[in-house]
């Protein structure tokens, strides 16, 4: 994996098609409703052209997304990703954290829209015709970046338990507020060892099992009690696109561990 990816190595490479569909569908959750993914894209609404530049962000979203399925434009693909990702973070969120910086959850929104560069930066590394050091060097950046997420994603959940506990359904014992608990402790956790090195794939793979616990437990069944809603869409994409950078950065770590 020196330089690419090999195309059965690619076709095996589950975390790298997932970021991409959930690309996809972010894209398409976009060009559907006409607007961007509501706090997770916080466009003022006074900005010009809004409506027209939903649907080329969709649009780009949707390209890139389709471009992460075939070898050939993989590359192509997550350094567009990666980009669209970026420019997230620096057009979108970084001025809510400069504006309102006492507010925790401008950090983890900007945490959030920042792993899936994260994400994007692993996929590229992995898939770019670049030296195996070069590669070494952007791949440590996107886990490095992932685990410092981590660590403003559990902090998240003790600062917001309420709002948290909320989300987890009623019939899951012991109950909401030790799941909330739980979750954020394995945030720290899986962060800690991420950025030290220590358990970092095993964490990797762990942590991609806990965010498809969210989707299979919070966020799919908000599909079927609100099927039109926006929000659900835009939340079941956002959450298929975490699955995806901590599945890719979890290949990642694997295909490393086993050089």
């Amino acid at each position: 994996m020196s330089k690419r990816l090999s195309d059965n190595l690619f076709e095996r490479r589950i975390g790298f098609h997932l970021y991409g569909l959930a690309a996809a569908a972010l894209g398409l959750v976009g060009i559907i409703w006409g607007d961007f993914a509501l706090v997770w894209q916080p466009v003022p609404a006074a900005v010009p052209g809004r409506t027209i530049l939903a649907y080329v962000v969709g649009a780009a979203l949707l390209s890139a997304g389709a471009a992460m399925q075939w070898r050939r434009t993989a590359v192509l693909g997550a350094e567009a990703l990666t980009i669209l990702y970026a420019l997230g973070v620096l057009l979108l969120h970084v001025p809510q954290v400069v504006a309102h910086p006492m507010i925790f959850g401008t950090w983890s929104g900007l945490a959030e829209q920042l792993a899936l560069v994260a994400g994007g930066l692993v996929a590229y590394a992995a898939a770019a015709r670049m030296d195996a050091v070069q590669a070494a060097r952007v791949s440590k950046v996107g886990r490095v970046t992932l685990g410092v997420c981590l660590l403003a994603f559990g902090a998240a959940h003790f600062i917001y338990i309420k709002e948290t506990a909320a989300f987890v359904p009623h019939w899951l014992p012991p109950g909401g507020v030790f799941w909330a608990y739980a979750t954020g402790v394995a945030h720290f956790a899986a962060g800690i060892a991420i950025l030290s090195g220590t358990f970092a794939s095993a964490a990797a793979k762990w942590l991609t099992a806990m965010f498809v616990a969210f989707g299979v437990l919070v966020h799919a069944p908000s599909l079927s009690i609100d099927p039109r809603s926006h929000m659900n869409w835009t939340a079941n994409a956002m959450n298929l696109a975490l699955i995806g950078a901590a599945w890719v950065i979890a290949e990642s770590m694997a295909a490393r561990s086993s050089t």
